[in-house]
């Protein structure tokens, strides 16, 4: 029997809405910690800070699928008519599967950001962002990514109810993999962004920065380029990277949201996976800036997982043994997944990048 995504859902939004604003607040409040209180002072993050950052924001996301998988194995048993609507055999199975299923989830988010930590790289560096202020950038790139992730989500399990939408997401997904493992590196150029040049035409620009500030005002020449002057808005560098950032983000979006989907059909696993990997996002910058060139094979890696989980949304469940009751195994994906994007940075300092010129 095909279960939709109504009668599957473990976690509907009726009962677990105030879940949601809580878990919203608590981020937002250590959102507030980072920036008001650990990182109130602009510098330059280093490779150790980044490092124990990294730590923590992973330990936090392990230390809530622990929290959550406890939570299953205490709220399920009394839910036996939805555990089994949704296909599974007892309160265990399901409160393991989620667990997996978040993990599978954030580490699928945390690979495919990598790759966009690599277009930070050169934003960063087209505009002269001081490592003192990138951080800063980050910070609310980060606000932004989260308002803009849940509202792919939203329409996402929305959207993903339809059959077809399924098979869209995955065909898509397919042909991003390919398109990833097969296109050739081309030097990106910011200045040829269609973004920036909209940006440079409803907005002044500057090209000085003003200590952490994105908006300041500054003297417009008067029409005849003297006379009278009066104060307009301009956009420093950092707000340029800024709204560069934000798009760069949405664009990724496009992939990891349907992506995730394929693990899961739960709203409130992906809204959860996608926050923390996030979270995790400033930190994994700064500690992925200089290895650029290190990981040069990992675009393969990130090309083979998005066909492996595009072929997952569209293979039919005919096609699946019949021990696998109609669905490829959790953990397996999570260890396919994590021995791919090992693998391909492992390979990668195995097998360095030819100089230029050699």
């Amino acid at each position: 029997m095909t279960i939709t995504l109504a009668e599957s859902l473990l976690f509907p939004f009726s009962e677990y809405w105030a879940f949601y604003a809580g878990f919203t607040g608590f981020v937002l409040v250590l959102l507030a910690l980072d920036l008001g209180v650990f990182h109130r002072k602009a510098h330059a993050v280093s490779m150790r800070e980044a490092t124990g950052w990294t730590i923590a924001w992973m330990a936090l996301a392990v230390l809530f699928c622990g929290a959550l998988w406890l939570y299953c194995g205490w709220r399920f048993p009394d839910r036996l008519e939805e555990i089994q609507a949704a296909g599974y055999a007892g309160p265990r199975e399901a409160a393991n599967t989620v667990a997996l299923q978040f993990l599978t989830g954030y580490v699928v988010e945390q690979s495919l950001s990598v790759d966009n930590m690599f277009v930070f790289v050169v934003i960063f560096g087209f505009f002269g962002i001081p490592p003192a202020l990138q951080h800063r950038v980050l910070f609310y790139g980060i606000l932004g990514a989260l308002a803009f992730r849940a509202a792919f989500i939203a329409v996402g399990a929305a959207l993903i109810q339809y059959k077809i939408v399924v098979i869209v997401f995955g065909a898509f997904l397919v042909f991003t993999g390919i398109k990833i493992i097969f296109a050739p590196e081309r030097e990106q150029d910011p200045d040829k962004n269609p973004v920036l040049k909209l940006l440079r035409r409803w907005i002044p620009l500057t090209p000085k920065f003003h200590g952490q500030k994105f908006l300041v005002k500054e003297e417009s020449p008067g029409p005849d380029g003297g006379g009278s002057r009066a104060l307009r808005w301009v956009g420093t560098p950092l707000f340029v990277a800024l709204c560069m950032i934000e798009v760069s983000d949405i664009i990724f979006a496009v992939d990891s949201v349907p992506a995730i989907f394929a693990v899961t059909r739960e709203p409130f696993i992906v809204f959860t996976s996608n926050v923390f990997a996030i979270l995790g996002l400033r930190s994994l910058y700064f500690l992925l800036a200089g290895a650029h060139d290190k990981f040069h094979m990992l675009k393969y890696g990130l090309g083979i997982v998005l066909v492996f989980v595009g072929v997952k949304m569209t293979m039919p469940e005919s096609w699946y043994p019949a021990s696998w009751e109609g669905h490829f195994p959790i953990g397996w994906s999570l260890l396919f997944i994590v021995g791919v994007i090992g693998g391909s940075m492992v390979l990668s300092v195995l097998r360095p990048k030819p100089a230029q010129g050699h």
